[in-house]
């Protein structure tokens, strides 16, 4: 008994030190994102203002010396410069986003994109991505991979405020699946199971907010049993995703395959409370055509791209 009793007073004092730690950490974070934005604002202030800050960066240069000297590196020539861009990027400061620490926004502040720098932002607060994470999605060109529709004009996410996001916010053209090199050797049945279980792996490459219900699902219409390639809810859409995948290039019996397979979940799965069913199409190669030719509004095609 007493046993239990020590092991409870141990864990509460873990679980307070955790807690006050993230508590510190946030804290922590947010002072130094606001020093750094206002230091920021204060070296375009000694510049000139906005019209002339973007000329010559001698006082930077000739303060780094002394602040780094004085303080560390982290006061160098290189930082006081991204500090600059800091702020003339979020001169709205109540913008700033403390799920995002000094090094995300170092990552960030080369996008002269507002648009492309929101979404980026988003996704880190969507999916709570490290440092590698968002590295990894600029490099992967995530931004460039959406719609057209989805770039012109991106909003950063406030207060946590995702009820305005869309099926278009998550998915990506192409969809990347890393694959080994015997890929080329699969048959087209192989293949197509091979990348199932690729996106299966990697949903989260599909977007923001899916959880897989199942793969090759089950359904059982007029005692012929079909198959779902990929069945997912999303939590944030509040909706049913049905996937099919084609190894081949675009047919149009394909987006009637999957009308019909969304038509089903529609009718048979999904609640009174749940959104309409969304079906989610992925090709082989990109056609605009038909593209334009998918003209039902629940009906979305995207393509992937096998890389090694």
């Amino acid at each position: 008994m007493n046993e239990q009793k020590y092991y409870k007073q141990i864990k509460e004092l873990i679980e307070t030190y955790e807690v006050n730690s993230k508590v510190r950490y946030i804290q922590d974070n947010h002072e130094k994102l606001l020093t750094n934005w206002k230091i920021g604002k204060i070296l375009v202030e000694a510049q000139g203002g906005l019209n002339r800050a973007k000329y010559g960066d001698g006082l930077i240069k000739k303060w780094s010396n002394i602040l780094s000297s004085l303080y560390g590196n982290q006061y160098g020539y290189t930082n006081l410069k991204n500090m600059k861009q800091f702020y003339l990027i979020f001169r709205k400061g109540r913008t700033l986003c403390d799920q995002l620490s000094w090094s995300h926004y170092r990552y960030l502040l080369p996008i002269k994109n507002e648009s492309e720098r929101n979404y980026y932002i988003n996704q880190v607060v969507l999916n709570n991505l490290s440092v590698r994470e968002l590295r990894e999605l600029i490099k992967s060109k995530a931004y460039n991979r959406l719609s057209f529709k989805d770039k012109e004009n991106i909003t950063l996410i406030e207060n946590n405020n995702k009820n305005n996001l869309t099926i278009e916010d998550m998915i990506k053209d192409p969809i990347l699946i890393k694959v080994d090199s015997n890929v080329n050797k699969l048959d087209e049945k192989a293949l197509h199971k091979y990348i199932i279980s690729m996106l299966e792996n990697r949903f989260l490459e599909l977007g923001t907010g899916f959880a897989l219900i199942g793969h090759e699902y089950k359904i059982m219409i007029n005692n012929h049993t079909y198959k779902i390639d990929l069945l997912f809810f999303n939590y944030l859409l509040n909706a049913f995703i049905v996937v099919e995948l084609k190894t081949k290039e675009y047919h149009p019996k394909d987006k009637g395959q999957l009308e019909f397979y969304v038509n089903y979940v529609d009718k048979n799965i999904r609640l009174d409370k749940h959104n309409s069913t969304i079906g989610l199409l992925i090709v082989k190669k990109k056609d605009k055509y038909v593209i334009e030719y998918v003209t039902n509004e629940d009906i979305y095609v995207t393509t992937y791209k096998l890389v090694v």
